[in-house]
C-alpha cells in the first residue's frame, strides 16, 4: 500500500468510527464495553490495512472485523468479572426528557429480547443504514436470510410492544438513554 492509499485508508477508517461505535453498542448493550470493542476493531483494521483491497466496501470489512471480535470476546467472557449491580445502581445520570428516555429504554429492552441474529440484522439495516446486501456480507449469510431476520425482528418488536411482554433489566434509564441518544444523533448526522 503506497502513501496515498494509506492516507485514503486512514481517512475512510476514521469516518467509519461513529458507525462502528454504534454497531458495537448495539451488540454489547454496554457503552464502555462497546467503546472498547470499537477501538479494538479499528486497531485490527489498521493493523490489517495491507490485506484490505482498495475500492471494496470498507464499511462491510470493518463491521466484519468488529463482529468477529465481539464473538471472540464472547467466547472468552466466562473469565471476566461481572458488573457490581449496587455500584451501577448508585450511578445517577440526569435526563430532562423522561418520556423520550423511557420510550427509548423500552425499545432497548425489547430489542434485547430478540434473538441475537435478528437483533444484529435489524440494527445493521435499520440503524446502521446498510443495504440488505451489505448486511448479508457483514453477517456472512444470504440476502434472503437478512430480509427474513429483519422482517421477523420487526414483527416480534410489534408483538412485544403490543403485549408489553418484556422484562425490565433494572438499569438506570438515564445511563442507557444517554448512550443511545448519542448513537442516534451520530446516525442522523
Amino acid at each position: 500500500m503506497d502513501q496515498l492509499q494509506t492516507k485514503t485508508f486512514e481517512r475512510e477508517l476514521i469516518a467509519l468510527i461513529p458507525h462502528l461505535r454504534a454497531f458495537a453498542r448495539s451488540l454489547c448493550g454496554d457503552a464502555t464495553s462497546a467503546d472498547d470493542l470499537a477501538q479494538e476493531a479499528v486497531a485490527k483494521a489498521w493493523a490489517s490495512r495491507a490485506s484490505y483491497q482498495m475500492g471494496t466496501n470498507m464499511k462491510a470489512w470493518t463491521f466484519m472485523i468488529l463482529r468477529n471480535q465481539f464473538y471472540s470476546e464472547k467466547r472468552r467472557s466466562w473469565r471476566s468479572v461481572g458488573l457490581d449491580q449496587e455500584t451501577a445502581e448508585r450511578t445517577l445520570v440526569a435526563n430532562t426528557n423522561f418520556d423520550g428516555a423511557i420510550a427509548l429504554d423500552d425499545l432497548r429492552q425489547a430489542m434485547q429480547m430478540l434473538p441475537e441474529s435478528q437483533r444484529e440484522a435489524l440494527i445493521l439495516v435499520g440503524a446502521g443504514g446498510f443495504s440488505y446486501e451489505e448486511a448479508a456480507e457483514v453477517i456472512g449469510v444470504a440476502v434472503g436470510t437478512v430480509k427474513s431476520r429483519v422482517s421477523r425482528a420487526r414483527n416480534d418488536l410489534v408483538r412485544i410492544f403490543e403485549t408489553g411482554d418484556y422484562v425490565r433489566d433494572g438499569q438506570p434509564v438515564g445511563e442507557a438513554m444517554a448512550s443511545m441518544l448519542k448513537t442516534l444523533e451520530r446516525l442522523a448526522a
